[in-house]
């Protein structure tokens, strides 16, 4: 019984981050990439709400004005509700240079504010940002491209993480990496399952606003997209860079706060999921939903390991998958190391290439942890629609 606990498991937190993602990267490339038409050049509405930002707007601003896009298609439109810094004044000082200001002194949360601007919103698609990412030139364009194909109702860009120097940026730049393969897999096959909410594009005609209490807004609408049948299309090409949280414990508060968000997700899961698209289901069960539930999984290898030391198997000589002598032994001994490296790299602040590497183990753990707190979050109704201000790199003061 042990031995069955202890490798349904690891074959679950294998499947969850390698067995899944190289299975979808097969599909995709048996089914071979999409081309969309670089010449669709729909009218466009660059949404960005921006809180209390007046570290990054003016400099978000600047990007946007540069972007390789038609000027007369394309809507700049700031959403600054409840700003109590100089976010409102600096947007003001870009009016002049075709800007446009969504501000009210009251603080609603993102989501209000999304909704009372995006009522001002010309654009036949509807970019949403943030104040704190830059995106590539090019990125309007390639968003935007897909939508000549009319099932298509949202899509997505690549998030990079800025390099300073640090562990948890480099650790974080490698995930997006991996992630941006699975992503952009996940959309040849079938639907890409999640998005970045830097960089999402919606077609106007169909987007509805998220429930007033919704966490990730972003999934949530890429989800309700996908229940209606249209497809979620990742678009690498179109990029958006960013500095990670300041310090490992800002980056545990993020991720807390969107995984509280996904097991919100999941407990809606009846009326938000795409059931009549299996092969969609499968995409989102696999990709979002199974790494909701990797800590609990590596928990119980652990525990089941550690009690397969303890109590060693009778009669099972040698055959390593009954966890017999010495292989319990070794499985327990590796958990262990990989543990002890996750805590040498959250206690031992080591630099250059070798600290880095050491850093991975501290990272996986660090945001397995972050499920676990989302999850105390949910479970104690704690989690919250108004997003609250993490620290990050690249301020200006």
């Amino acid at each position: 019984m042990l031995a069955l606990l202890f490798w349904f498991a690891v074959i679950f937190v294998l499947y969850a981050y390698a067995g899944y993602p190289a299975l979808i990267v097969f599909l995709a490339k048996l089914k071979g990439e999409e081309n969309f038409s670089p010449d669709f050049l729909p009218e466009v509405t660059l949404l960005i709400p921006a809180y209390n930002e007046e570290d990054f707007i003016a400099k978000k601003l600047e990007n946007s004005l540069t972007l390789n896009y038609p000027t007369e298609k394309l809507q700049i439109l700031v959403a600054a509700d409840g700003s109590s810094d100089r976010t409102p004044d600096i947007v003001r000082e870009f009016l002049d240079r075709g800007v446009e200001l969504a501000y009210i002194p009251e603080r609603g949360g993102k989501m209000a504010a999304i909704n009372r601007a995006i009522q001002s919103a010309r654009g036949e698609i509807v970019v949403f940002s943030d104040a704190n990412n830059i995106y590539e030139a090019q990125s309007i364009r390639v968003l935007t491209a897909p939508f000549s194909d009319v099932e298509v109702g949202s899509t997505t860009g690549a998030k990079l993480i800025i390099q300073d120097g640090r562990r948890l940026s480099a650790a974080e730049g490698l995930y997006w990496h991996y992630e941006s393969r699975i992503k952009f897999s996940e959309s040849i096959v079938g639907s890409c399952t999640s998005a970045v909410g830097e960089m999402l594009a919606v077609r106007r005609a169909l987007f509805l606003s998220p429930p007033k209490n919704i966490v990730n807004d972003d999934h949530y609408i890429v989800l309700d997209l996908m229940r209606r049948g249209y497809r979620n299309v990742y678009t690498p090409d179109a990029r958006s860079f960013e500095y990670t949280s300041l310090s490992a414990a800002d980056e545990v508060v993020r991720r807390a706060r969107m995984n509280a968000g996904l097991f919100q997700t999941i407990s809606l899961s009846r009326k938000l999921l795409p059931w009549k698209r299996p092969l969609w289901l499968w995409q989102l069960f696999s990709h979002k939903y199974s790494r909701a539930f990797v800590p609990m999984a590596m928990a119980l290898a652990f525990l089941s390991n550690l009690l397969a030391v303890i109590f060693p198997v009778q009669g099972s000589e040698n055959l390593f998958w009954a966890l017999a002598a010495p292989y319990a032994q070794i499985f327990f001994g590796t958990q262990l190391i990989f543990y002890a490296l996750a805590w040498i790299g959250r206690i031992f602040k080591t630099g250059g290439a070798i600290g880095k590497l050491l850093y991975l183990p501290t990272f996986l753990v660090n945001s397995n942890l972050a499920v676990l707190s989302g999850l105390y979050d949910f479970i104690k109704g704690e989690e919250s629609h108004i997003w609250q201000r993490v620290r990050r790199g690249g301020a200006e003061n």
